[in-house]
């Protein structure tokens, strides 16, 4: 499968000492799914890991305490590692998880051939981690200042430069083995939300340990697969984990469309697939030409492919007849500018950089962008919620629209005259441009040729900078990207999971902008303590509107998502908030495929 792709990478794969026994046992046919993602895996920790890629293979090596349904229509949370859902008291305050008994880790060397069970322990050892200042992780926000005592036992680290992971949390009481109580500072019905993000997962304290500085490249969870052969940026396989215990597909829906795959999944043990094999195809073109062959078994159709595979809405029929099914539906995601805020050329809060700033994201068309990237499979999004998640206001109406006119005399009127060739100056007649972040495929190309005639409609230069996303994320990170276009999608349906990418000490997370405003922390602090309410939306405008007028951000589509599925593919429903699904579904190996 996939052979042209193989021949591109090199024989330099690695296996896993402790597993390479188990994987040479498997029989000789196989069933395999095969997948390509767009973008490289960033590493297997999951405290240090925040992209959608690397979150799905997270999801199928690691468990978190809950998870989403998988029928389920709207997402309903359901216990996974979780042996029911917790007990909530103290007005949301006061969260009772009770494990699962007999979950036991994949095998590892680190275990020295002994069966490890999860156990409370390990819960709050993972909870803790995401607090360490060193780990930088960008998922902090899901429990910052909203554990008791787990604040101070940071606060500690930062200033002795040592994390006591031994240390008591009262707020993480360990009730039993297989019992913690939770203990948050406010009331917070959301917070299960967080104890199902993948990077949640529950890991192992000694092996984090044991391969301490290279844990991302050590992943043992206690999900259905994990990590076989990786070749770093290319290509990874995910193989079954053998200690993964017996469940059997069990889900159930009201929809007609999902009785079929009720009636073909039910009672399978899961997983039924024996290997996952992924390959990091940053051309999109090479992904779709595979689909096609039969070497992939499903492809999240990009944008530019669309008048291929779509009559408005529905398959053409040449792929009809090949069997091929496609699912459709409008993700929980936003794709949005932003602008570095600490950035030497374009940063600051004097009122020429907010000028500059908000002038070009005036120049940015997105009509333009809907049209040329995204072939109509997007439509214009101004608010920083997007449909389908709590506190989305569908009314709001943005104060940044594409208006070269005006952008231009904004640019005027604060003294950016041009020099000879047409291009702006500084105020002080220094050089004046836009260095742009994209990454190396094709539709970045096509993207950085909108956003240079978008800068030469207000006679600002244009600067590329092209990295691999790994190397993005990095520089975003250290508030080194400038200007970029991101996207982010819900990892739980609610408003706050947006809201965050904004807030100060978010900066170096999930900041990419790095904005930094106590105003706007102050109102989006005083959100985190409220529920879905018409009091909070009210507060989500006021931030959106700020972050406007301070030139920060321009959100500017959501999308709709596109999945092709291959005729031997079982039991596939996309789903809006699970990274990957892998491990629900089947392959029908009574065909001649593969």
């Amino acid at each position: 499968m996939i052979n042209h792709l193989r021949q591109l990478v090199t024989k330099s794969s690695f296996f896993f000492l402790g597993i390479a026994l188990y994987i040479n046992a498997y029989p000789a046919h196989l069933k395999v799914f095969h997948l390509s993602m767009s973008a490289a895996e960033t590493g297997f920790d999951p405290v240090m890991t925040s992209d959608l890629n690397t979150a799905a293979i997270e999801e199928q090596i690691f468990e978190s305490l809950l998870t989403y349904d998988y029928l389920a229509r709207p997402v309903k949370l359901v216990p996974r590692l979780a042996a029911q859902m917790p007990q909530i008291t103290n007005q949301g305050k006061t969260w009772l998880f009770t494990l699962k008994k007999g979950v036991i880790f994949a095998p590892d060397p680190v275990f020295k051939n002994h069966r490890r069970e999860v156990n409370a322990a390990d819960v709050a050892y993972t909870i803790k981690r995401f607090m360490d200042p060193k780990n930088r992780s960008p998922y902090k926000f899901l429990v910052d200042h909203k554990i008791v005592g787990l604040n101070a036992l940071a606060d500690a680290a930062k200033k002795t430069g040592h994390f006591d992971y031994d240390a008591p949390v009262a707020g993480l009481e360990i009730v039993g083995p297989y019992q913690i109580r939770i203990h948050l500072t406010g009331t917070d019905y959301n917070f299960g939300h967080a104890m199902a993000q993948p990077m949640f997962g529950i890991v192992a304290r000694e092996v984090i340990e044991a391969y301490h500085g290279d844990s991302a490249s050590h992943p043992v969870g206690t999900g259905p697969y994990m990590l076989g052969e990786w070749i770093r940026s290319a290509s990874m396989t995910l193989v079954k984990n053998p200690n993964y215990r017996h469940e059997l597909w069990h889900f159930t829906s009201q929809d007609p469309l999902d009785q079929p795959l009720i009636k073909e999944m039910t009672g399978k043990p899961i997983p039924q697939i024996d290997k996952i094999d992924i390959q990091i195809v940053e051309e999109s073109q090479s992904a779709y030409l595979s689909f096609l062959k039969g070497e992939l078994d499903v492809l999240g159709v990009p944008g530019q492919f669309a008048p291929k595979v779509l009559s408005g809405d529905q398959l053409k029929p040449q792929l009809k007849r090949q069997g091929i099914l496609l699912q459709r539906l409008v993700d929980p995601s936003i794709a949005y500018y932003f602008i570095n805020v600490q950035d030497p050329m374009l940063g600051g809060m004097s009122l020429s950089r907010i000028a500059l700033r908000r002038a070009i994201l005036m120049a940015l068309n997105d009509d333009e962008m809907i049209r040329v990237i995204y072939k109509g499979q997007a439509f214009r999004e101004a608010f920083p919620i997007p449909e389908g998640v709590a506190g989305h206001d569908a009314t709001y109406q943005s104060l940044i629209n594409y208006n070269p006119r005006e952008a231009n005399d904004l640019l005027d009127k604060m003294g950016f005259r041009k020099d000879k060739d047409g291009y702006r100056l500084e105020v002080d007649g220094s050089p004046l441009y836009v260095k742009y972040t994209t990454s190396l495929t094709s539709q970045d190309r096509d993207l950085e040729e909108i956003m240079k005639k978008s800068l030469d409609r207000i006679g600002i230069r244009f600067v590329s900078e092209k990295l691999k996303f790994p190397e993005i994320i990095r520089a975003e990170r250290s508030c080194r990207v400038a200007m970029r276009l991101s996207a982010w999608i819900a990892d739980y349906p609610d408003g706050d999971n947006f809201m965050q990418l904004w807030y100060g000490p978010h900066t170096h997370e999930n900041n990419a902008s790095c904005y930094q405003d106590s105003e706007w922390d102050k109102i989006y602090e005083k959100s985190e303590a409220l529920p879905n309410s018409p009091e909070r939306d009210q507060l989500y405008r006021q931030l959106a509107r700020l972050l406007e007028i301070n030139g920060v951000t321009k959100v500017s589509t959501s999308h709709i998502r596109n999945v092709l599925i291959q005729p031997w593919v079982l039991g596939y429903k996309a789903h809006p908030i699970l990274p990957s699904t892998w491990s629900y579904l089947d392959i029908n190996s009574q065909g001649d495929h593969h």
